[in-house]
């Protein structure tokens, strides 16, 4: 928890999945008991709702008067508090297809009420998300039950496609029956199943994030690193030709994947600084009430 942070704003829930599973997360609450904006945020690949920048963007965003919902996706493998994936099960068999429905019910907890009662104006909803949660967020945003409904869109490091895996790996990944995926940052040596592989391919048409850029509705503001080697910077110059307006480019000079933000956080380096008040505006300005104050 960020230092300075009042333990009585930020609260816990659990939720349970389209697929059963049960998602954890927390909510980060404003001072203001008033029903305000909410920012929905979506974690990336190996990441999880505490990683790096996610607990302070969230810190930041309700001392400006939002409330901030944050979760695992169930493909995580990890728990509140973990450190380290603890369910490597559920990390081989993540499909995107499932994060795609878990982020699409955990906004339908923000408008039904079930999350944060009486907190939320469900007329200003915005969601955030980073990598491959970035693109989750643009496949929600173009959801048809959501794509009215999303007011703002902001991604950092956002991939552009989820077809990574060139045809040479394919094959070793069916032959072996799964990827190898090293966590460098915790060590652990994990596995993607061939269900992911194959999931992307059955659902290549819903799963496919540059036909949702061009559908959503939502102003997006799009954020990339110039150092980013996990996620080149073409990918957003792709996402960002391909989108309808209205959208906003900014590129961060000497940003990394996590935009300066990698987990365990080191602190407020300029490049999360910028990109932070950079999402902090984006957020006031087209969820802010029209006098663009909030309580």
């Amino acid at each position: 928890m960020p230092a300075g942070t009042d333990p009585t704003t930020r609260q816990p829930f659990e939720l349970e999945a389209p697929s059963g599973r049960r998602l954890e997360g927390v909510l980060d609450l404003p001072a203001s008991f008033a029903p305000v904006p909410v920012i929905v945020c979506a974690h990336g690949f190996k990441g999880f709702m505490e990683y790096g920048f996610f607990p302070y963007l969230a810190e930041l965003l309700a001392g400006r008067g939002f409330v901030v919902v944050r979760f695992n996706f169930s493909s995580a493998g990890m728990r509140p508090g973990d450190e380290r994936v603890t369910d490597p099960e559920a990390f081989k068999r993540g499909l995107i297809s499932e994060d795609r429905s878990e982020l699409l019910a955990v906004l339908a907890a923000v408008a039904t009420d079930r999350l944060a009662p009486g907190r939320v104006d469900d007329r200003r909803i915005g969601l955030m998300g980073h990598s491959r949660g970035g693109g989750t967020a643009v496949l929600a945003a173009a959801d048809p039950d959501w794509r009215e409904r999303i007011g703002a869109l902001v991604t950092w490091a956002a991939i552009s496609t989820y077809a990574r895996f060139p045809e040479s790996e394919q094959r070793v990944w069916r032959e072996r029956g799964e990827y190898p995926i090293l966590n460098t940052r915790t060590g652990q040596l994990l596995g993607l199943g061939v269900e992911v592989l194959d999931d992307v391919i059955a659902h290549r048409g819903e799963l496919d994030i540059l036909a949702a850029a061009r559908r959503r509705r939502a102003p997006w503001l799009i954020l990339h690193g110039d150092l980013d080697e996990t996620v080149p910077v073409e990918e957003a110059r792709t996402l960002y030709g391909a989108a309808a307006e209205p959208r906003e480019l900014h590129v961060v000079a000497g940003g990394d994947h996590g935009l300066g933000g990698r987990h365990p956080f080191q602190g407020p380096r300029p490049t999360v600084i910028e990109a932070m008040n950079l999402t902090q505006r984006w957020f006031r300005r087209y969820l802010a009430p029209a006098g663009g104050e909030l309580p």
